[in-house]
């Protein structure tokens, strides 16, 4: 019990300093709007140009709101964790976070699930409440919304140990804004988040097939639109069950990373 009000506490701690910044939420949505005009008039002209209704099996309707609904995830499962590290192995403020009675990975997850409930409630819901709204029902609701937020812990728990797989690198390298860098682009496109898997060749879509990627975006996205057979339970657990896979996968690669990254760590001025 002692444990768990630790973790809670972290995520009350979270929440409230997530809050106190305010302003920065209401820029991320203003931003994501510009976002979402740009991708409606570049899938617009790309279906136009087509002479179809359908291309690869998704309409235009489809399409876009397969987009935003990922747009909304990536909101909300966004971490901080690369920059962070970078900052305090710079500034020396890792020794800190190590001698926390707490290991420091499950201190920075935990660290981050305030943000996450926040971004929830002032940014997924909202956009799911209007999405639901204006296609007038095109997003199923039924079991499939309880799938989906299964799907989405989950999808949290691979995004946060993808996170922790390159983080660590900052121990050898003390700047990791390139890698960051790549690492994002990889994640968002390899993950479904800027274009449907389903517009990809046929080679590379078999391919991501095999990669922890699409578990964070792709599959929670086509739970929670009830896709590609997972609106039964025979069709939903081989997906649910990847990402099961690669959070044990990931996990286990991210600590055996960690315990022999941090043997490595130099502290500026120390």
């Amino acid at each position: 019990m002692t444990k768990i009000r630790r973790l809670t506490a972290l995520t009350r701690a979270g929440i409230i300093e997530s809050l106190q910044f305010r302003l920065g939420t209401a820029v991320m949505l203003f931003g994501n709007l510009i976002y979402l005009a740009l991708v409606y008039f570049l899938w617009k002209a790309i279906y136009d140009s087509s002479g179809t209704d359908m291309v690869n099996g998704m309409t235009f309707h489809d399409t876009m709101i397969y987009l935003i609904l990922a747009t909304a995830i990536f909101n909300l499962l966004e971490m901080f964790i690369v920059w962070d590290m970078s900052r305090a192995i710079q500034s020396g403020e890792i020794i800190i976070h190590l001698l926390k009675p707490m290991r420091y990975r499950l201190y920075t997850f935990w660290s981050y699930t305030g943000a996450h409930v926040n971004n929830f409630f002032l940014a997924f819901v909202p956009t799911f409440i209007v999405v639901a709204v204006i296609t007038g029902g095109a997003i199923p609701m039924g079991m499939n919304l309880l799938y989906f937020m299964i799907s989405l812990i989950l999808a949290l728990i691979v995004n946060f140990n993808i996170e922790m797989l390159v983080a660590p690198i900052c121990l050898y390298t003390e700047s990791t804004w390139g890698i960051n860098i790549v690492k994002e682009t990889i994640v968002l496109l390899l993950s479904g988040a800027t274009i449907p898997l389903a517009f990809f060749p046929e080679g590379l879509r078999q391919a991501v097939e095999f990669l922890p990627f699409r578990a964070v975006y792709d599959i929670p996205l086509t739970v929670l639109l009830a896709k590609n057979g997972t609106d039964t339970l025979a069709g939903l657990l081989p997906k649910l069950g990847i990402q099961a896979l690669w959070v044990v996968v990931l996990t286990v690669c991210g600590n055996l990373f960690w315990n022999h990254a941090v043997k490595k760590i130099t502290v500026n001025g120390g």
